[in-house]
């Protein structure tokens, strides 16, 4: 019950751990060299894509067009390419309706490898090449360079915020589960303990009371 116990700990948590990761803002210090509009056909994938543009009608298609910004990294010169697709007022809660701006400014930022224009990308969600797999892009800055520090403050508040309430409740379910609980599980064990032991009482009585039949 040990193992089971401890790996249904480590399941949980590791499922919260890649919620967050996912959801949270993150910031990529980058080069524009392109953006385009890609017909997409989902698949499996699905999951990972957001949604048409905001205002438009729903549409139960499998494939749709969906702008890309086309960047390099600064920190180790590979490509990343962010999907721009609006969140509206769905999963996560970015409120994104403004996608065509934004293809506009990152377009407007593009910029050669002889003359580069560093930008901030703050976006959420993982890059995977093998399930086709892109990061949404929810803002474009331009930075000072390419060692630009950016601090995010949201993440950071976000987690200390998170973790404190979930310190509190662990805090009060050890005295509940203390004052409450234990007592009720130890009243159990002592009343299971007295019939196991009033039992074997009964169980010797017999035993000598067959006893003095045999002899």
């Amino acid at each position: 019950m040990v193992y089971v116990k401890w790996a249904f700990i480590v399941t949980f948590w590791g499922l919260v751990g890649a919620v967050l990761h996912y959801t949270l803002p993150q910031y990529d210090i980058v080069r524009i060299v392109d953006t385009e509009v890609r017909r997409v056909d989902f698949g499996e994938n699905s999951l990972f894509w957001a949604q048409q543009d905001a205002g438009q009608e729903g549409s139960t298609s499998v494939n749709r067009d969906v702008r890309f910004i086309k960047t390099i990294q600064a920190s180790n010169g590979r490509v990343m390419d962010y999907r721009n697709e609006d969140t509206g007022w769905g999963w996560p809660p970015y409120f994104k309706v403004n996608s065509s701006n934004l293809q506009t400014e990152a377009q407007d930022l593009v910029s050669t490898k002889d003359n580069p224009n560093w930008v901030a990308v703050k976006h959420y969600g993982w890059r995977n090449e093998f399930m086709s797999i892109y990061p949404n892009a929810v803002k474009v800055r331009s930075v000072e360079g390419p060692d630009a520090r950016i601090i995010n403050w949201f993440n950071i508040i976000f987690l200390t915020v998170f973790f404190a309430l979930i310190w509190a409740i662990w805090v009060r379910w050890r005295r509940f589960r203390r004052a409450r609980i234990d007592p009720v599980l130890e009243n159990i064990g002592d009343n299971l303990e007295a019939a196991g032991d009033a039992m074997a009482e009964k169980q010797g009585r017999l035993r000598r009371w067959l006893d003095s039949w045999r002899r």
